[in-house]
C-alpha cells in the first residue's frame, strides 16, 4: 500500500517562495511512489483546520511547506503523549526563520532536500514542550527576546531574518531589566534579568542560538538566563548569539529542568515565534511525543 502524504502549504511563506517552489516539492514527493495530496491554506486559523482534518483522516505523514509558524501548527497537530506514533510530520521549509529546521537538522534553505527526506526519512520521536493549551517544539521567549519577537511580527520592513535584527536594536533603545520570579522543578527562585529562555531545540530569531547545547531527545529542557546588563554589553551579546558564544560570557547562566514557571510583571511568553501569551506560563517537557521525519 502506497504512503499517503498530506502536503499542507502556505503559498505566501517566504515572499512567495513556497508557491514558487511547490511544483518541484510535489514532484519530489510524488517520485517516491507516495500518494500526494496538497492542500493551499488561506490564513493562519484555515492551515490549523487543514492539518487537524488530514491528521483526523488519518494520513501516514502530514508534510507543511512554511514558515516556523507552519511548523508549529503541525506539531500541534501531530503531537502524541503516549509514544505510540501516528501521523509523522515532515517539514519543507519555505519561510524567513526555520529555526524548527535548523533544530531537527534540516537545511533551512533547502526546501528539496527536506522534501526527499519526507519521501524517504526515518521516523524519529523528538521531546515537545508542553506549555498548558498547545505545544511548543523550539524555543520559549519571555525577556527582551519576547519583546523584539513582537516587534519584528509587526514590521512590514525588512523582511526575512534582518527584521530580527532591525526589531532587536529598536528595542535595546527602550529596554530595561525585567523582574522574574522563576520555578525551576519545584525551586523557587527570583531575580532581575534581560531575558529568560527555555529551550526545546538550540536556536530562534532566523539563527540566534540562545540555548546552544539543547538536545529535543535528552527529555530535559534547557534555560537560559541573560542577568542584568548595560544596554552596550547586550548589543556586544547579541551578534555572538548566532554562533552560542555569547554563553561563555559571565553573565549567561545556562541550566536544565524538566519543567520551569515564568513569572514576572508584564512578561508575555513567544513560543515557536507566535505569541503564547502573558505569564504566569509553565513550560514542561514532554519526552517522544512528536514522531517526525529525519534522514536516515
Amino acid at each position: 500500500m502506497r504512503q499517503q502524504i498530506s502536503l499542507v502549504v502556505n503559498p505566501t511563506s517566504g515572499r512567495g517562495r513556497a508557491s514558487a517552489l511547490l511544483p518541484a516539492v510535489e514532484a519530489r514527493l510524488r517520485a517516491s511512489g507516495a500518494e500526494v495530496e496538497t492542500r493551499r491554506t488561506s490564513s493562519y486559523a484555515d492551515a490549523a483546520r487543514t492539518m487537524a482534518e488530514v491528521v483526523a483522516a488519518g494520513t501516514d505523514v502530514l508534510a507543511v511547506m512554511g514558515g516556523d509558524g507552519m511548523v508549529h501548527l503541525g506539531l500541534n497537530a501531530c503531537a502524541d503523549r503516549t509514544g505510540s506514533g501516528g501521523t509523522a510530520l515532515g517539514v519543507v521549509p519555505a519561510g524567513t526563520g526555520n529555526d524548527l529546521c535548523r533544530g531537527v537538522g534540516l537545511d533551512p534553505q533547502d526546501a528539496l532536500a527536506a522534501a526527499g527526506v519526507v519521501a524517504g526519512g526515518q521516523r524519529r520521536l523528538l521531546d515537545l514542550v508542553d506549555v498548558g493549551d498547545r505545544f511548543v517544539g523550539g524555543v520559549l521567549a519571555t525577556g527582551f527576546d519576547s519583546r523584539v519577537n513582537d516587534r519584528a511580527n509587526h514590521l512590514r520592513w525588512p523582511r526575512g531574518a534582518l527584521r530580527y535584527t532591525v526589531a532587536a536594536l529598536a528595542e535595546l533603545r527602550v529596554f530595561s531589566p525585567l523582574d522574574y520570579r522563576l520555578t525551576l522543578d519545584g525551586v523557587v527562585r527570583e531575580q532581575r534579568a534581560m531575558l529568560v529562555a527555555v529551550g526545546n531545540t538550540s536556536t530562534y530569531g532566523g539563527g540566534m542560538r540562545i540555548c546552544p547545547a539543547a538536545d529535543a531527545t535528552d527529555g530535559l529542557l534547557d534555560v537560559t538566563v541573560i542577568h542584568p546588563v548595560s544596554r552596550a554589553k547586550l548589543l556586544q551579546l547579541l551578534p555572538l548569539m548566532r554562533s552560542g558564544r555569547f554563553a561563555r560570557d559571565p553573565c549567561v547562566e545556562q541550566l536544565r529542568v524538566r519543567s520551569v514557571t515564568v513569572e514576572g510583571p508584564g512578561l508575555v511568553a513567544f513560543g515557536d515565534g507566535e505569541e503564547i501569551g502573558p505569564v504566569p506560563v509553565t513550560a514542561t517537557v514532554v519526552p517522544r511525543a512528536l514522531p517526525l521525519l529525519v534522514a536516515g
